[in-house]
């Protein structure tokens, strides 16, 4: 998401934070890389062929590890782990034209890690697989499925739709059911930082040259301003810990003024532990945390929580 990306170029605090290292896999079908069988069909797509590779090849694993046998937070784990080692890599959304939905598998930075871990697992366990010899319907069908996380109400309309703050990115997605937040059943509070960054710094982002887009920006944050936020402190996180499963989304929340979260990511227990599985900048690929994530929130200056919803398998 650009607002956390350019929150690390701005401030540099996460290049002070300490280096996280991938834990090791036991995966027997690899990496979420294509194999020599699995090259592109002949049948045209709109995206690039390497990630329609990486797509099916996905697919096809998923399907032999039987994941719509697992629960669906199991089950969204079990994909992202598939992603672990892809580079990470800052701005595959921000592209020359209009907003579209944009499909990128070779990079990913947390937000769009998340999105996808979430939405392939929907898209196997909806019987997606059978599509696979349809690459346009295929295509088609995982774009709508990807924007209904990506964009407010699940409706593409330029650039302000989309939910550039991951708070509203939980809001609006618990609203219509792809989430349930665990802010009640974890005892969160209130934060009452407010929410500006993206109108306070137009000239980081090349959308917001457009004054309608900015005033829109700026209407946005007015309403999350109003319907606040809640978020469970960096101290209390190890003592919630065990209410939270496999496969939830967890947000961290920010220190930078006027941002609400600062980096993204899933839940994964490892040996009795909750790590966090994720695309961070420090690492420079999809990883799996090597502290525990109440200690590595309480080491990073710049994030003082957290924020945790649970993936559904259906909006």
């Amino acid at each position: 998401m650009n607002i956390l990306r350019w929150v690390v170029a701005l401030a540099g605090i996460l290049a002070a934070a300490i280096a996280i290292v991938g834990l090791p896999l036991d995966d027997p079908l690899g990496p979420a890389t294509a194999g020599p069988s699995e090259l592109a069909t002949e049948q045209e797509g709109r995206w690039d062929a390497e990630d329609w590779n990486v797509f099916q090849s996905t697919v096809r694993w998923a399907q032999v590890a039987r994941i719509d046998t697992l629960s669906f937070g199991d089950a969204v784990a079990a994909v992202g782990r598939r992603f672990v080692g892809t580079a990470y890599v800052p701005g595959t959304l921000e592209v020359e034209g209009s907003e579209r939905v944009v499909v990128n598998f070779r990079g990913l930075d947390c937000v769009t890690f998340v999105e996808n871990a979430i939405t392939l697992a929907r898209f196997v366990r909806t019987d997606g697989a059978r599509q696979l010899s349809d690459r346009p319907g295929a295509e088609d069908r995982y774009e709508s499925m990807l924007a209904d996380l990506r964009y407010r109400s699940g409706r593409l309309d330029g650039y302000g739709s989309r939910l550039h703050y991951f708070s509203e990115w939980i809001s609006d997605n618990v609203r219509r059911g792809n989430l349930v937040d665990l802010a009640p059943t974890l005892g969160a509070v209130p934060d009452p930082e407010p929410i500006d960054f993206m109108s306070t710094h137009p000239d980081a982002y090349r959308q917001l040259a457009d004054p309608a887009t900015l005033e829109r920006i700026r209407a946005t944050e007015a309403r999350l301003n109003e319907a606040g936020r809640r978020y469970v402190p960096e101290e209390r996180i190890a003592a919630v810990a065990d209410r939270i499963r496999d496969g939830d989304v967890i947000a961290a929340t920010s220190t930078v003024e006027g941002l609400d979260v600062a980096h993204t990511g899933l839940a994964l227990w490892i040996d009795g532990a909750l790590h966090l599985l994720h695309a961070p900048l420090v690492g420079e690929a999809v990883e799996i945390s090597e502290l525990p994530l109440a200690e590595r929130i309480l080491r990073i200056e710049s994030q003082d929580g957290i924020m945790v919803a649970r993936p559904q398998e259906q909006g």
